[in-house]
């Protein structure tokens, strides 16, 4: 049998120098014992898995609603499409990808219901209230740490240093990175930085695949973008499809592939270049290491603009996104202005609050619900024939 000890063992021989090893891994907030058979970020992979937050995640949605059907992707379904293209990127580096997929499979879970469309709405309360505004990663981080409540002796999942600092300075154009006294000072490393862009290529591939589906994009709007025709190109061009669907499905998986390459040749030469002797050595270099040549980037830019353009400002998009908000924004407005509306176990009936106190605990509410409960809890309010 293999135990723990012969698992570090093996990355030591295996892992580049470069990369993170179990058995250097920061402290937990909270001392534990170590598991005879399960490195420690194996540990934290599982018991994200097991939480309450991730389950949720099968129903928060993307760009499209859960209502406008089963094709799309939720948050779920983009959570482990991250940590397969992040495992299969830090593979190839020679990383820690034990690493790579905890952080991955954790990096979302503080997303309201709705999307980035939920997020707005949050951050947009808060902010009108005075009050610090909502970020996801901040909010993952709290989950983490504070909210899941799961183990007698301590709240949160009590996470290696390496994971909660990868979600909390989880970065992409879509991200905005947070930190916090503990964190302040600490880099992140390469595996953190592979999640970043493991989401953000997700994310664009999915985004082009979800809206081909939808018929809020077409192929004719992606042709100027160079990359996507690169990627027609690959696949021997449009002419050898006759069904429509093989060829979105062909030209998206070539344009992960092409992404995933540059990445990597990008990324290995950057590497044999620096030439980091420790996963030590990367957090104290403060910059980006994993990342796609400057070419690719900009091809990406270019095209991550057109979706800007022609997906996400499609009217079907606007009026859902539109409709996310107000969703979120009535539910926050009957809370605050009755909070005894919201169950005795989030809102104690024996204990007076402040109203940051007040806003965080509702704020904290509706970014657990999932879209679905959040429709469900909407139309008991504001329908007046629903069953409440």
């Amino acid at each position: 049998m293999r135990t723990r000890q012969d698992i570090e063992a093996l990355e030591r021989k295996i892992l580049a120098p470069f990369a993170m090893k179990s058995a250097d891994s920061g402290d937990r907030m909270y001392k534990e014992p170590t598991h005879p058979v399960r490195t420690c970020y194996q540990r934290d992979r599982d018991r994200i898995v097991h939480s309450e937050a991730f389950r949720k995640l099968e129903y928060k949605t993307q760009v499209f609603t859960i209502l406008e059907g089963d094709y799309y992707r939720t948050r779920l379904t983009h959570t482990i499409e991250v940590a397969q293209i992040g495992r299969t990127i830090g593979r190839n580096l020679m990383l820690n990808e034990d690493l790579i997929e905890a952080i991955a499979l954790a990096h979302d879970l503080g997303h309201p219901p709705f999307g980035h469309a939920g997020e707005d709405a949050l951050d947009s309360i808060l902010k009108e209230a005075k009050l610090k505004g909502f970020n996801h990663n901040k909010h993952s981080f709290e989950i983490l740490t504070r909210l899941e409540k799961r183990y007698p002796d301590f709240d949160g999942l009590n996470l290696t240093r390496e994971v909660l600092n990868g979600i909390l300075k989880h970065k992409t154009s879509y991200d905005l990175p947070e930190t916090t006294k503990e964190f302040f000072d600490e880099g992140t490393t390469l595996e953190a930085q592979v999640v970043d862009l493991a989401d953000s290529l997700a994310y664009l591939n999915h985004d082009i695949d979800d809206g081909l589906t939808s018929g809020c994009i077409t192929e004719n709007d992606l042709t100027e973008s160079s990359l996507w025709q690169k990627a027609l190109t690959r696949i021997g061009g449009t002419a050898n499809f006759t069904n429509r669907d093989m060829l979105k499905y062909q030209v998206v998986k070539a344009l992960i592939d092409m992404q995933i390459k540059d990445l990597l040749e990008f990324t290995d030469a950057k590497l044999n270049k620096l030439a980091f002797q420790s996963a030590e050595e990367v957090k104290n270099y403060r910059k980006d290491v994993v990342a796609f040549s400057p070419q690719m980037a900009e091809e990406r830019r270019f095209l991550q603009n057109l979706l800007n353009q022609k997906l996400y400002h499609h009217y079907r998009v606007v009026r859902m996104t539109s409709k996310a908000k107000r969703i979120l924004a009535d539910l926050f407005a009957v809370y605050v202005k009755e909070p005894h509306q919201l169950p005795p176990q989030v809102y104690s009936r024996a204990k007076k609050y402040t109203k940051s106190q007040k806003y965080e605990i509702i704020c904290n509410y509706i970014a657990s619900m999932t879209d679905r409960y959040a429709l469900e809890e909407h139309k008991k309010f504001f329908n007046p024939y629903a069953l409440v």
